[in-house]
């Protein structure tokens, strides 16, 4: 992500996702933000943007960024480690595949520490292991 300071505005933030499209993010000095979002097929065009007041910026970042409230959210560390509980739905990309297969990590920066199936688990999965890396009903 970089930075662009915008004298009299606030900051801007330009963040490329991993698919290649641009996103970017105008910081307003009273608390309000501009959210664009760039078109795949000329990332100079934008294709939509929203200003968002103070409320709603806080409001998309409760929704972005998982809470104590969250059902499935299993435990945070003042190191920023976060242990969330995810279901693998039959139509996943991730379902039945070899856990070393999946590059889970590297696609994701994602470390799985455990995979529940009905009342097993299997703790620290090793990633050359086979067993799959979830099944729909875990």
């Amino acid at each position: 992500m970089s930075r662009t300071p915008l004298p009299g505005i606030g900051t801007r933030y330009d963040l490329t996702t991993r698919e290649q499209r641009r996103l970017s993010v105008v910081a307003h000095r009273d608390g309000g933000r501009t959210l664009s979002a760039y078109r795949s097929d000329d990332p100079d065009a934008c294709a939509l943007s929203l200003r968002l007041s103070a409320g709603e910026a806080a409001a998309l970042v409760d929704a972005l960024l998982p809470t104590h409230q969250s059902p499935n959210l299993l435990h945070t560390t003042d190191l920023g480690l976060l242990a969330e509980r995810i279901e693998i739905a039959a139509t996943s990309h991730w379902n039945g595949r070899v856990l070393g297969d999946t590059r889970l990590r590297t696609e994701t920066g994602t470390s799985v520490v455990a995979v529940l199936r009905r009342a097993d688990a299997i703790p620290s999965p090793r990633r050359t292991s086979g067993s799959r890396a979830a099944t729909p009903s875990s």
